[in-house]
């Protein structure tokens, strides 16, 4: 008999050494047991030290590509990590408001772990009123979050409100990662579209190997929909996916190096899920 894997797809960038982007989805997805196919928005010349050049896809390309995919596969989820520009944002929204891809993961990649913003104030505008509107969920970190939201995070507080402006914006779910805060546990909040809410709590690593690890959760979660699961199950799966993946981390390059995504998850890797923090 013909095994049914479910396809699913990212639309991201890709790096050349393999730690983020479109590498990391796929290896996320094969991980998970789906099957994966990517559309390339930007070819990068990176490592773990950083990156060193960026070639965008032309809007044509990026058109070409999807419909390619489209016209063959039958994909249950879709997922956007790093889109770049106004261009690569307005051509990837036309298309997803005509095709049936399912379930819709928006991974807002905007602020760099070192705080960096990696796009243009036009292209938020137009995530924000474009893409935004389309997706299932959002994963921003706190800084990506204080951008959507216009508002500074300093507390549990300011994240829920946070949370719940984003949501405003159109999007269904939101899961306001909080891994860029301070402290010896990490605390991820879940705005679901029913209107509950929860937090995830897990221990911090100190590792310094954890490039990659916005693209991997988004992408487990992405996987995790097409497998059936519904989307708290899913974002406590693809939690406990990522934290494997840094605990049982692997000895990669010379800076922020990659997740272990052959992982196996266990239960000690599971976040403790709490309804008021």
């Amino acid at each position: 008999m013909v095994n049914k894997t479910p396809q699913v797809l990212t639309i991201a960038g890709m790096d050349s050494s393999g730690g983020a982007g479109v590498s990391a989805d796929l290896k996320t997805f094969a991980a998970q047991g789906v099957y994966g196919a990517n559309v390339i928005v930007a070819l990068t010349a990176q490592n773990t030290m950083g990156v060193q050049q960026v070639s965008m896809t032309s809007p044509s390309m990026i058109h070409a590509q999807l419909k390619s995919v489209v016209d063959d596969l039958k994909i249950s989820a879709v997922k956007s990590g790093m889109l770049g520009d106004v261009p690569t944002v307005e051509a990837v929204a036309e298309f997803l408001q005509q095709a049936d891809f399912g379930d819709y993961i928006l991974d807002p990649v905007m602020v760099a772990k070192g705080g960096a913003h990696l796009l243009s104030d036009e292209a938020i505008v137009a995530i924000k009123s474009s893409l935004i509107p389309l997706a299932t969920l959002i994963t921003p970190n706190m800084p990506e979050a204080e951008v959507l939201s216009g508002s500074n995070i300093t507390n549990h507080e300011d994240v829920m409100q946070s949370a719940s402006k984003i949501q405003q914006l159109g999007v269904e779910n939101v899961l306001l990662k909080g891994g860029h805060a301070s402290g010896k546990d990490v605390y991820d909040y879940i705005l679901l579209a029913d209107g509950s809410h929860f937090w995830l709590k897990s221990s911090r690593v100190d590792t310094i190997r954890t490039h990659g690890t916005g693209d991997t959760i988004s992408a487990a979660i992405t996987a995790r929909l097409a497998l059936g699961d519904d989307m708290k199950k899913a974002i406590i799966y693809a939690k406990a996916y990522v934290d494997a993946t840094i605990r049982e981390g692997i000895d990669v390059g010379h800076g922020h190096g990659p997740l272990n995504h052959q992982a196996r998850v266990a239960d000690r890797h599971f976040p403790e899920v709490l309804e008021n923090v």
